[in-house]
């Protein structure tokens, strides 16, 4: 077993982006206001150390979200930056994670990254698609992604890149096709985001005048899953389906609609097991079917509100749907037991 991955998030204003795009108001999203508060940052990596374990070798990385980083002026990156080296040094962590516009990366703004430890990039992509990036008012064109993308890989950084469903002017089809060229791409890992719409956006004004109309949750689901599987079977980790949830978020006082849900990568994921057992259950007719699994992923396995369990028992007539749970068994795979038959999937 690996030894545990801790991330310490710092969210920081929104500063430094050339134009906004149509669905970003970064402070309700961060729930940050415009000010950096340095003393205020340096404290809260402190307090995050202060309950780690750091005598048990952890895996500790310190990130900073929100707005995009490579883009605010170079005294204030060098600034952050200084204070988090300051803890890489002082406690051997693995490194820096930053977030950042595909416009704002070049060979000076990389050796910087380089200087204070930075390890992960990742870039804020969204699509690939010209018109969905164009209706964004993303305010570069695709092209810049692939020679930033190079670049980054070029210095050696892990390579991130987000994604997200249902902007304007997109559909199933261009973001297929956008997930496509990031494969092209060979980024080490990947995020999907399903476009919401939050309060004080130009999105925002686009709904109240009809002139876009979000994806639904089921949509959402759907389409996710099979940029997932597309991500994932071209080995892609995907660490996050859905937008981190924050209070404001979780309470319905930012969003005006569009497909959140507190636990949408879970929905992504079941629904994504889901089919990749009626796979491998195939023609199957008998009475039980059991599964063995790491007790972690049983949430995953059962599906919101048992959803899987009730489909597959309905579908195959079962009289017994067994979960055995093993913790031996590494998280992301499922052994499926149907009479003296056994198959294995991987979902992670």
């Amino acid at each position: 077993m690996g030894n545990r991955q801790f991330i310490i998030p710092i969210f920081i204003p929104h500063k430094g982006c050339p134009n906004d795009c149509v669905f970003c108001n970064q402070r309700k999203i961060t729930g940050q206001s415009s000010a950096y508060d340095y003393k205020k940052i340096d404290k809260e990596i402190s307090t995050a150390l202060s309950t780690i374990n750091l005598n048990k070798n952890p895996i500790v990385e310190i990130a900073f979200y929100g707005g995009s980083f490579t883009a605010i002026n170079s005294k204030s990156q060098e600034a952050l930056l200084s204070i988090a080296k300051k803890y890489i040094d002082q406690y051997q962590l693995q490194g820096i994670r930053i977030s950042t516009r595909p416009d704002y990366i070049n060979e000076a703004i990389l050796n910087r990254l380089k200087k204070y430890g930075v390890r992960i990039i990742e870039l804020g992509v969204q699509s690939l698609n010209e018109d969905v990036l164009e209706a964004s008012n993303r305010g570069h064109k695709r092209d810049i992604v692939y020679k930033s993308a190079q670049l980054i890989k070029d210095y050696g950084f892990t390579l991130g890149i987000q994604l997200m469903i249902g902007l304007p002017g997109d559909n199933g089809e261009k973001s297929i096709d956008t997930v496509k060229s990031v494969i092209d791409l060979q980024p080490d890992i990947s995020r999907i985001y399903p476009t919401l719409i939050i309060k004080d956006t130009t999105l925002e004004e686009m709904y109240n005048q009809g002139l876009y109309q979000p994806l639904s949750l089921d949509e959402a689901v759907e389409l996710s899953k099979k940029m997932y599987h597309l991500l994932f079977t071209n080995n892609i980790q995907v660490i996050r389906i859905g937008l981190q949830p924050t209070k404001n978020i979780l309470e319905g006082e930012d969003v005006v609609a569009g497909p959140f849900h507190s636990s949408f990568r879970s929905l992504v994921m079941s629904s994504y097991i889901y089919d990749l057992i009626v796979k491998a259950i195939g023609d199957f007719s008998g009475d039980t079917v059991a599964f063995e699994l790491n007790n972690k992923d049983i949430s995953y396995l059962v599906g919101d509100r048992k959803s899987n369990k009730i489909k597959i028992i309905e579908k195959y007539s079962l009289k017994k749907f067994k979960i055995e749970t093993n913790s031996e068994i590494e998280r992301g795979k499922i052994i499926v037991k149907i009479e003296n038959n056994i198959k294995e999937i991987r979902f992670s």
